[in-house]
Order: C-alpha cells, then structure tokens, then sequence
C-alpha cells in the first residue's frame, strides 16, 4: 500500500459529514477514480481501505464507514454504534448497523 492511496482514502474519510456514512467499496471506486484521473492507478479495493483505517488509529471518523450490508468492523462494533448514534445518523429497526439507503454519502466532486 503507497502513501497516495492511503493519503487519499484518509482524506475521503475525513470528508464525511457526521450522520453520513460511506461502504469501504464505495470508499475504494471513488479513490480510484479520483488516483486514475490524477494520471495514477488504481491501488486497491475494500479490503485495502479497511487497512489503511486500521493502521491509521482515530484520526479520522472510522466509524462512518461500513460494509455493504451498514455493519461497522465487528471488533469495534460498539463504539462505532455509540459514536453513529451519538451523530442522530440513521441506523436499521434494531440499531445494529446503518440504514444505507437514508444515511449514504457521496462527494460533490
């Protein structure tokens, strides 16, 4: 993993509005995307994007990012439910993960 995907799955992360979330894959498309028209390649896929986050500690709001069903990383489940309702973001009927459909972000760009 270099430093320019890393950097940008970061900054993608850090972007994401409070009561929002965002799927590692989505995370993954848009930093290619983005690496690709810069003149890049494209670097990596969900899995990356959750290893970039679990290197990273909590500089950013990890929380905000789940996978395709709303789930957070089961071994921080907890606190990432806490910190998601503690931001009023939309969660699913029993509150165990987020209500992709209402809580989804996507970047203006």
């Amino acid at each position: 993993m270099d430093d320019d995907y890393a950097e940008a799955v970061l900054d993608l992360v850090g972007q994401i509005p409070a009561g929002r979330a965002m799927t590692y894959g989505l995370i993954a498309e848009i930093v290619g995307d983005r690496l690709e028209a810069s003149g890049g390649k494209r670097r990596g896929g969900p899995r990356q994007v959750g290893t970039v986050l679990a290197r990273t500690g909590s500089d950013v709001p990890w929380w905000r990012v789940v996978n395709t069903v709303g789930r957070p990383p089961e071994r921080l489940l907890q606190r990432a439910l806490e910190e998601l309702r503690a931001e009023r973001t939309p969660l699913s009927a029993d509150g165990t993960r987020v209500a992709l459909r209402a809580a989804v972000w996507f970047p203006d760009d």
